[in-house]
């Protein structure tokens, strides 16, 4: 299952390295937090879970431009 990393076909499916990089960063906290894989387990590890979720289209990243520069209100700046 590693090896599809290894391959072009799953960056490209995502957009790009960065991209897919984030949206297994993303996901394996989802899991380790206690969401429910899309998948079966089958004795697989997380990271396994989410190339399997991504090959199957079950996740995607969406991608929202309008958050970039907008602060959340209780954000400080330090100076």
């Amino acid at each position: 299952m590693i090896e599809a990393l290894k391959s072009d076909e799953i960056v490209e499916k995502v957009g790009g390295r960065f991209k897919l990089c984030a949206l297994i960063q993303r996901r394996l906290v989802q899991l380790m937090e206690g969401s429910r894989p899309l998948v079966e387990r089958e004795g697989r590890t997380d990271l396994e879970i989410v190339i399997e979720e991504i090959l199957q289209d079950k996740i995607s990243l969406d991608f929202d431009p309008g958050q970039l520069n907008s602060r959340p209100e209780t954000e400080t700046a330090i100076l």
